[in-house]
């Protein structure tokens, strides 16, 4: 059974200024989405699966729709601030999204196999999309999970902060905690620091593995996030701000000893668009890659 690219593309982009999730980056115009579907189509999976918000519908269809149809199955979710879950009945009212885990649950009925979950502004690379395909078609199962972790160094921005799950792992390769981190960013000392929870600042290493939310997961992960989900929605019913993020899915397993959750480390290099300014640098990545002959000049 070949895998399904699950992309998460319901971001507001409120730091970019714009929907970067269609924004042309690419050659030919592509935006960064295109190249991972194109790199998992190569990879070997057989479905990708688009989580975007109803209010983004028209203009994400027509940048995408028909493109890569006959290539591989298309379906497409929707999330929205309080999309409802099975089990959940009475969501409270508020104004942000319930964060990334959520975005994965709202698949749920479109995915019975094995399969990964990225973001649609990250580029993640062709070996990585093949490391991960491999994993999902032959070593998966209910207990061993996966995720392809990159150097924090080669993830920064030089236009401002960024937030990264900052991952340790045991001598086996095993993921042993991964900690969401805000407002990553190297200061004037060259050091890079991050904003903690009561908002003073802490040193992290440049060399730390960092989770760029490309991970890889059994289908029976579904019914585990929507218990998790249930509880989560039950303790923050007064905070409007609490995400229910997939890091807070998978350390409660790994914690419980329930899951093993392989780290697949990538050499290839990460670019994404947190910022406007980093359109340009982007760019100039995905013209040096065609040049090399990574990619055609234009990919459909």
């Amino acid at each position: 059974m070949k895998p399904t690219l699950l992309i998460l593309a319901a971001g507001m982009g409120s730091r970019y200024g714009g929907l970067k999730q269609v924004d042309e980056l690419g050659p030919s115009g592509e935006a960064i989405i295109e190249f991972s579907v194109y790199d998992a189509i190569r990879a070997g999976f057989g479905k990708v699966v688009f989580v975007i918000r109803d209010t983004i519908e028209e203009a994400f269809k027509a940048k995408f729709a028909g493109k890569f149809d006959d290539k591989i199955q298309v379906e497409y979710v929707f999330q929205d601030v309080n999309t409802a879950i099975e089990g959940v009945t009475d969501l409270p009212e508020r104004v942000k999204p319930w964060g990334t885990a959520h975005a994965v649950l709202v698949a749920e009925h479109v995915i019975n196999e094995p399969f990964a979950v990225i973001n649609a502004d990250d580029y993640y690379g062709v070996e990585a999309f093949k490391t991960i395909a491999e994993f999902l078609t032959t070593r998966a199962s209910a207990s061993h999970w996966s995720m392809v972790g990159y150097v924090l160094n080669n993830t920064l921005s030089d236009h401002g902060t960024v937030n990264r799950g900052i991952c340790s792992t045991n001598e086996e390769g095993y993921l042993t905690d991964v900690v969401e981190r805000h407002k990553i960013g190297r200061a004037d000392d060259q050091k890079v620091y991050f904003v903690d929870d009561d908002g003073s600042s802490a040193e992290v290493s440049d060399k730390a593995v960092v989770s760029m939310n490309f991970w890889g997961f059994h289908q029976d992960i579904f019914p585990i996030m929507r218990a998790q989900f249930i509880d989560f929605v039950a303790a923050n019913r007064e905070n409007p701000k609490a995400e229910f993020y997939i890091p807070l899915v998978v350390n409660r397993q790994i914690q419980a000893g329930e899951v093993n959750l392989t780290v697949l480390t990538s050499d290839d290099n990460w670019y994404g668009v947190t910022y406007q300014a980093d359109k340009p640098i982007v760019q100039t990545a995905f013209n040096k890659l065609v040049a090399n002959g990574v990619y055609p000049s234009s990919l459909w």
